[in-house]
């Protein structure tokens, strides 16, 4: 063996029980008992001359050092298992794992992801929604879409798509209670969201009504929630451009002011450093940009 290289079982039981933040856990996942884990970190640490885990009673949390380690760990872990999988089960699909958050997700990826697949019918697609830091998800992935930039040690990453948010609401609301200046939201409840709670005061500073007061407000703990709230025709929410625009041209959500467009944070894709080189993972990456920029082509024709 490399004299480089930790001891591998070692390794096993140390990114299990990471993931899992439980010795016990891990153990139970691994099919052996909680002091063949405890010993086996106990190895890894003397080894590395580096302690991963702080232990408090019955309960494990992961030391700075050790949080580093797991990203790396778990990179290594999926190229072993990538190249594994490639030489035993040639003939299936290439498997790639796609972590986005869920109003992404929902609002621009799954619309047009079919016809990526179209494009490439060799690649499996498994998608899987989070709002959580990559650093801190439980299942490994080939590439994470989130806001950004961002740092993230030990992955590579673009932007590929801008985003700026406008007030939306349903057509039978505005109907009832016409806006046609930031002055008329006096009169209607705002939907807001736990994942973007100054979003509201920004938008209504620059348009020059910092200090309006609205008739409610109503608060929900994700996103996508306060738009379905805005469909249903509970208030106004404040939607993400360009994913709305399909929303808008079904009618089903209205725009009724032009501006201001507030820029926020866009999207960039991520990738582990160790992954760059997979063709996979490329053409995803390219296709995303190219989608992005076909979009933002057709908002500004």
């Amino acid at each position: 063996m490399n004299p480089t290289l930790p001891p591998l079982n070692a390794l096993r039981a140390f990114e299990s029980a990471a993931r899992l933040e439980s010795f016990s856990a891990a153990a139970n996942e691994l099919f052996v008992t909680h002091g063949a884990v405890s010993k086996q970190i106990k190895q890894l640490e003397e080894w590395l001359g580096a302690k991963l885990f702080e232990r408090t009673g019955g309960r494990v949390k992961l030391t700075e050092v050790g949080w580093r380690y797991l990203i790396q760990v778990q990179d290594g872990l999926d190229i072993i298992a990538n190249a594994t999988a490639q030489i035993r089960e040639p003939s299936r699909q290439r498997r790639m794992v796609v972590n986005s958050t869920p109003t992404f997700a929902m609002h621009w990826l799954l619309p047009q992801l079919s016809e990526f697949q179209e494009q490439h019918p060799d690649i499996a697609l498994h998608l899987l929604t989070s709002d959580r830091d990559i650093s801190r998800l439980d299942t490994p992935f080939d590439l994470a879409i989130r806001r950004g930039p961002g740092d993230w040690p030990g992955h590579i990453s673009k932007p590929f798509l801008d985003e700026w948010e406008l007030p939306l609401c349903s057509p039978q609301l505005l109907a009832s209670r016409p806006i046609s200046q930031p002055s008329d939201l006096v009169n209607h409840t705002l939907l807001t969201a736990d994942t973007r709670p100054t979003a509201w005061q920004r938008w209504l500073t620059l348009a020059g009504v910092p200090d309006l007061k609205p008739a409610a407000t109503q608060q929900f703990d994700h996103f996508y929630l306060a738009l379905q709230a805005a469909r249903d025709g509970l208030g106004v929410a404040l939607g993400p451009m360009p994913m709305m625009q399909a929303e808008i041209a079904s009618g089903r959500l209205i725009a009724p002011l032009a501006g201001p467009v507030v820029p926020v944070r866009g999207y960039c894709w991520i990738v582990p450093r160790t992954a760059t080189n997979d063709p996979a993972i490329t053409a995803f990456c390219q296709w995303l940009e190219a989608r992005a920029e076909q979009r933002e082509r057709g908002l500004s024709t």
